[in-house]
């Protein structure tokens, strides 16, 4: 490897490896990569995930037999995502943009999410750094809402929309959101986790903003479907 890249951290999970300020794979990325397996995915479908991280997802559906365009806007995201392919020997496009403005005009049959969600008291999303990886917003619907207002332009008829997100920033906001845009939506994966240092250290802002009840002790995740009609 060349020295110019940075040092690699250990491998996490399944063999991925992460560069330094490149968002690892937690339980969101692992809750998204069930639901990835139980879709039907045909040798040569064309396959984007956008805010690709780590490239965990891609390399996934690559694995499918997929066609894979995977997208973030942070270099270091793109190059760990670069390095995932080739050592797991997968061919996926990666490109360095926001979210699928690097492959204008192009639809897919499938589209696959890990978008920034947690909600912040900093207020705009920060444009550099790791921490836009998870800072959305007051609400932590920055990109979520973006990803459903480009749904409909990117999927192809039948095509299946897959995107993950806490419940923290509301679960029934977005499958009313990609209804309005004219897709079929709903939750197909839940989990419940431990919550993690970002929501730990923002836990009286959440109850003042009645983001998160006081008595919960975990943190809700939920993966939602939504097909072309």
């Amino acid at each position: 490897m060349s020295a110019a890249l940075p040092a690699l951290t250990a491998p996490t999970g399944r063999g991925v490896r992460v560069l330094p300020g490149v968002y690892a794979p937690q339980h969101d990325t692992h809750l998204l990569l069930r639901a990835l397996a139980r879709e039907a995915i045909r040798p040569g479908a064309d396959v984007i995930d956008l805010g690709t991280g780590s490239g965990l997802l891609a390399v996934a559906a690559a694995r499918r037999g997929a066609n894979v365009t995977a997208v973030d806007v942070a270099r270091r995201a793109v190059l760990t995502a670069r390095l995932n392919a080739l050592i797991a020997r997968r061919r996926v496009a990666v490109h360095r943009g926001d979210l699928a403005a690097p492959v204008p005009g192009r639809t897919y049959d499938l589209v696959i999410s890990n978008p920034p969600y947690v909600p912040s008291p900093h207020g705009p999303p920060p444009r550099r750094g790791s921490a836009r990886a998870w800072d959305a917003g007051p609400d932590g619907r920055a990109v979520v809402d973006r990803i459903c207002e480009a749904a409909p332009s990117l999927l192809r008829a039948g095509g299946v929309l897959l995107m993950v997100h806490s419940g923290l920033c509301g679960t029934e906001k977005t499958l009313r959101r990609l209804a309005e845009h004219g897709l079929s939506a709903t939750v197909s994966d839940v989990a419940h986790v431990p919550f993690g240092p970002v929501v730990l250290s923002r836990m009286s802002w959440l109850h003042g903003r009645d983001l998160l009840d006081r008595r919960a002790d975990r943190e809700e995740l939920v993966v939602v479907r939504a097909e072309q009609r």
